[in-house]
């Protein structure tokens, strides 16, 4: 098995300037960002990463993709079609950290980092990271969803969810699509991510569904991100183009989460007793440090 790199309390490469003391500047978004947030659930297309940067994470994406790659045990989740060819490959994965040096790091990248902690109202801390991998002409879709659905072994709801482009994403390969102010509704029942993106309509109201029929595709540059909130609805159509799709996913939680279980709140990570702060190794805090 490869080295845990979980184990490592910060970066252990230079691929990512040091986060700044003080308040963070010049990493902090405008109030005019904050306040788009606020209103719409969402605020995107802001610089993470370089064009360097970028193809450093895809370069180690490719061999983590493999299921015999030697950290492959690492993950909390791995979900792939095993296509010999990388270009081919539906993937879907949780955990790269702890595998990866530049995902490892990705983490304390202070563009990332630092606004969302402006976002969640406070400290900071990792929560879990995902890979999403859409193949040249591929229908696989991510279905309409509320993030936080998935997180209620965690309160209070003080999360978030950084979505970051290692490639152009465009409507015609299946870009991120949001549903503007959905944050403002309540947490809906879970009805899946694959397949069908018209499940969630089964649960929705009249109002709802209208809102629905007025999607914002997020579309980004290679290096680009966005934010938005645990309660936003989000998804993703499938890819009809002939280049990939691939993007990176870092998800947080403001100091002060709660584990609501005595499990294992992701696959290979001991239990934090229910009522415990979530802290530590696998939940470090990343801004400010201390």
């Amino acid at each position: 098995m490869a080295q845990d790199l979980s184990l490592q309390s910060g970066p252990i490469t230079d691929l990512f300037p040091p986060i700044p003391e003080g308040d963070g500047s010049p990493y902090r978004l405008s109030q005019e960002q904050v306040d788009h947030f606020q209103e719409f659930g969402y605020v995107a297309g802001m610089k993470g990463l370089t064009e360097a940067q970028a193809d450093r994470l895809v370069a180690e994406l490719t061999p983590i993709m493999d299921p015999a790659h030697p950290g492959n045990a690492l993950f909390h989740e791995f979900h792939t079609n095993e296509s010999n060819d990388p270009n081919r490959v539906l993937f879907h994965a949780l955990g790269a950290w702890r595998i990866s040096p530049a995902f490892h790091d990705l983490l304390w990248n202070p563009a990332i980092a630092i606004p969302a902690s402006q976002l969640v109202g406070g400290p900071v801390h990792f929560w879990h990271d995902q890979l999403f991998c859409k193949p040249a002409r591929h229908g696989g879709v991510v279905a309409w969803h509320q993030d936080y659905s998935y997180w209620t072994r965690t309160q209070p709801m003080a999360h978030l969810t950084c979505w970051i482009a290692l490639e152009d994403a465009r409507i015609d390969n299946g870009c991120l699509q949001y549903i503007p102010k959905s944050h403002t509704w309540d947490l809906l029942p879970i009805t899946g991510l694959a397949g069908n993106m018209d499940a969630i309509r089964e649960v929705l109201s009249p109002e709802q569904m209208k809102a629905m029929e007025n999607p914002k595709p997020i579309e980004l540059k290679k290096g680009q991100i966005t934010f938005h909130h645990p309660l936003l609805i989000h998804g993703s159509f499938e890819n009809r183009t002939e280049r990939s799709r691939r993007a990176a996913v870092v998800n947080f939680f403001r100091s002060g989460t709660k584990s609501m279980s005595n499990e294992p709140l992701l696959k290979g990570v001991p239990p934090t007793p229910m009522g415990a702060e979530l802290s530590g190794r696998f939940f470090p805090r990343l801004f400010p440090k201390n």
